[in-house]
């Protein structure tokens, strides 16, 4: 139906789904820092999984749709594509955060885990592609492999906050997470059903954008890599730079930095999910190059994200860290050199 739209129909369809999951984004991060404050679970863990999970519903029902109507190029550059953006949006964070380096503000153990966790996540795609097409009832086993590997590490993330094994050194621009509000089961669970809400609204938003972008893909003679990295990616990635910019303004740095890296591991998911919707065989060997250089793009601004958390500069150029720096000029290159391709 979507699909028989003029032109300018397609494009509004688009942009309201796109506005309605920028709203829902705004409203979803407050509701994050209060259910991290209410259950004692804390801002990186709350950032890292829930928030995490909950800002990319819209991305998930994006690549499985789009895996199911046999898109896989599409599918899979929303998800890696997306990872590489919301690395992007963090940076941007940091912009606003002009105390200090928003990567020195946010230091977490949770944090750097997850981040190597993601590293881990994002590999096991690439050895999938370079091995051998084997699939069993037609899933490549690297995605029950990713499946395992990040509840594993969703349970350990929160090991990581109740016991750590090392504590970051406190500085007078390091923002600690300090509950605001007394826990109370009855209000907590208030919260989670606003929380489930939105969330469910969110999955609405995103079956639209990929109906929407599929539509103009075929309409415009547009690559599924164009379309999923550069046009879905960031349209269902705007709730994380939303509640990213709206949790440093309100001080909650765990969570600004959470909500990206336990959104972007979340988002390797898409991989497993879409790889089970797609009914012609393996999805890593479905797709070009042309997605895969979207995976090395979302490694590399996860490495030097890494390095900015363990380096923890104060002060950088531009007053933003380097990591920051680089991430943005790493970003906007890929940006530009697939411009180019197309």
């Amino acid at each position: 139906m979507i699909a028989a739209l003029p032109d300018a129909g397609i494009f509004a369809l688009f942009a309201a789904a796109g506005l309605a999951i920028l709203v829902l984004g705004t409203r979803i991060t407050g509701l994050a820092d209060r259910i991290a404050d209410r259950t004692g679970l804390g801002e990186a863990v709350v950032g890292g999984i829930v928030l995490g999970a909950a800002t990319s519903l819209s991305g998930t029902v994006v690549s499985v749709t789009a895996a199911l109507e046999g898109a896989p190029e599409l599918a899979f550059a929303n998800g890696i594509g997306g990872i590489a953006a919301q690395t992007a949006f963090l940076a941007l964070a940091d912009v606003i955060h002009r105390k200090a380096n928003l990567e020195h503000s946010a230091a977490e153990a949770t944090n750097l885990f997850q981040g190597a966790l993601l590293m881990a996540l994002l590999a096991l795609p690439l050895v999938a592609w370079l091995a051998p097409e084997v699939t069993i009832g037609r899933v490549h086993p690297v995605s029950v492999l990713l499946i395992g590997v990040y509840c594993v590490g969703a349970i350990t993330t929160r090991a990581v906050r109740e016991t750590p094994m090392w504590t970051p050194v406190e500085t007078a621009d390091t923002r600690t997470d300090i509950p605001e509000e007394s826990r109370s089961r009855r209000g907590a669970m208030a919260l989670i059903g606003t929380f489930a809400l939105l969330v469910a609204l969110l999955g609405v938003a995103g079956y639209v954008v990929a109906q929407t972008g599929s539509a103009l893909s075929a309409r415009f003679g547009l690559s599924q890599t164009v379309v999923g990295a550069l046009m879905t990616a960031v349209v269902t990635s705007l709730p994380e730079l939303v509640t990213t910019v709206a949790a440093v303004r309100r001080g909650a740095m765990q969570l600004a930095v959470g909500g990206i890296i336990g959104g972007n591991t979340f988002d390797t998911l898409f991989l497993s999910l879409s790889d089970i919707a797609y009914r012609d065989g393996s999805l890593y060997h479905a797709v070009g190059q042309g997605a895969y250089f979207w995976l090395a793009v979302g490694m590399l601004m996860t490495a030097v994200l890494l390095i900015g958390l363990i380096l923890r500069e104060r002060r950088g150029p531009f007053m933003i860290g380097w990591e920051s720096l680089i991430m943005l000029v790493v970003y906007g290159a890929a940006v530009g050199l697939q411009v180019w391709i197309g």
